[in-house]
């Protein structure tokens, strides 16, 4: 009986530290690209995190909101995919361990658009 106490409470405890450790990623974010003539795009996005579902939106330098669809977070991971003008891009990022700044990839189903590689910062 006494075992089956001591892995009881040990389940607890780990199943306790794994909730502590997840990554949330809900919030407003922000980075900056290099386009080729040297300049600077600004790209913002919100995320809403439901367990490991993610929904939201992304905004351009145009202003217009594009949906997140087909979001995931599995532990420090997240992807998703957004659409526009016939285009789909497939973005997938690392979260840091303060929690702070993703490491977002982004790439194109169309060849002539090339993929980029952004730091989000979280908007406090």
């Amino acid at each position: 009986m006494r075992k089956l106490l001591y892995v009881c409470a040990a389940l607890v405890l780990a199943l306790g530290a794994s909730k502590v450790h997840a990554a949330d990623v809900t919030g407003s974010w922000k980075g900056q690209v290099s386009t080729p003539d040297g300049g600077n795009i600004t790209l913002a996005y919100t995320f809403k995190q439901d367990g490991a579902k993610l929904t939201g939106s992304s905004q351009g330098p145009m202003g217009d909101a594009v949906e997140i669809t087909d979001g995931k977070v599995d532990g420090n991971k997240i992807s998703f995919t957004t659409s526009f003008n016939g285009m789909t891009m497939t973005s997938e990022g690392t979260l840091s361990e303060s929690g702070d700044e993703i490491k977002l990839s982004t790439k194109s189903d169309d060849g002539d658009f090339p993929g980029m590689e952004v730091t989000l910062k979280r908007d406090k």
